[in-house]
Formats: structure tokens, sequence, C-alpha cells
């Protein structure tokens, strides 16, 4: 490992190909490493996520959830490894039930939209999403251990309930509420054409 951090343009991969950590090679439209890929996007948003100004325990969660994520990149990059554990996904389970336990019921679908580190988290989410949907493609083709795919799915939705958290902290002072969706419906029971809809501003 010492020695392949050292040489960070190693010119092996100018064939289309890259290696995983068994040392097998794979072409890089392989589904193995679209998956690893979107982890590390997904990785790489939460580390401009906390670039941004958090809830202390906002920000130790989701340091946590870093590790955990390049912990899952690495399990992906070895077929038939396990590296991700299960308490992994409980501690998933146990913030999520905190973190939503806070909230108000939504009256209606959210925009991504708010202050900066709540729209941040939204994308982080998305990402997830999709990282998701690309572990799923995967185990549809190989062997694959449930605890990535049911990391990503907690993860999207965590993501989801940080975001209307981050909003109620408003750090930036831009956020204090959810950013609602002007649906009709919503318009009807507020008893106008929408603009009396709470939108975060």
């Amino acid at each position: 490992m010492a020695n392949r951090l050292s040489q960070i343009a190693t010119r092996t991969g100018d064939d289309g190909t890259t290696g995983l950590g068994d040392g097998q090679r794979v072409p890089k439209h392989h589904g193995r490493i679209a998956a690893m890929g979107d982890v590390d996007e997904l990785n790489s948003h939460l580390g401009v996520l906390l670039a941004e100004p958090l809830p202390a325990d906002v920000r130790e969660l989701l340091v946590v959830i870093q590790h955990e994520l390049f912990n899952l990149g690495g399990e992906l990059s070895i077929p038939g490894y396990t590296l991700l554990k299960d308490k992994a996904v409980a501690r998933l389970d146990a913030a999520l039930a905190h973190y939503n336990a806070q909230l108000p019921r939504l009256a209606e679908f959210i925009l991504p939209a708010g202050t900066r580190s709540a729209a941040l988290a939204h994308v982080a989410r998305a990402v997830a999403r999709r990282a998701e949907r690309a572990v799923v493609a995967l185990a549809a083709q190989e062997a694959v251990n449930d605890a990535p795919r049911l990391f990503l799915n907690r993860l999207s939705d965590l993501l989801f309930v940080l975001a209307r958290v981050l909003n109620r902290a408003n750090l930036d002072g831009l956020g204090g509420d959810d950013v609602y969706w002007r649906s009709e419906r919503l318009a009807a029971q507020q008893g106008g054409a929408g603009d009396d809809i709470p939108d975060g501003t």
C-alpha cells in the first residue's frame, strides 16, 4: 500500500482497465467500479458539507460516516470480502430515529433548498441514492454483501432528515424551516394561491 500511495500516476489504467483490491483488472466501465465511484463521490460531497458550519453532533456523526463509507468502498473493491460491519447500519438507524424524533411532521413534499448546508445534504442524499442503485445493479451480476446496500439506503434517509435539521439550525441565517413544494393541494389547504405556504424565508 505504501508503494502504491507514493506513486499516484501509475499509467496502468491507460488501457481502460483498473485494478481491484485483490489484484484482478477489470474495465473501468465495470459495475463494481461504477459502484465504487459513486461511493467515492458521495464521500467527497460529505467532505464539502463538513466544510460548512454545522452543529457539533452532526459534524461528529458525518465524520464517522465518512470512515464507514471508506470501509464500504474497500469492501466493494475486493470481491467476496467483508469490511463494513452490521453495527454501521445500526448506527445509522439509531441516528435516523434520534434526529427524526426532533422534527415536526411534514405537511407536504419539500424542496432541496434552504441553508447551504441543508442543500449540500440534499445533494449528498441524491448521490447516496445513485450509489445504492449502483450496488443493487452490481448485486444482480455478482455476489455482494447486504451491508453496503442497507447502509446506503439508510444514509440517504438520514441525509434527508439531517437537511431538515440543518435548516432549523440556521447557522447561515438563510433557513429556519423546510422549503415546501408549492403544490395545488397545499395551496388549497392554505386558502389561497400558495403565497402563504411556508418556504423557509
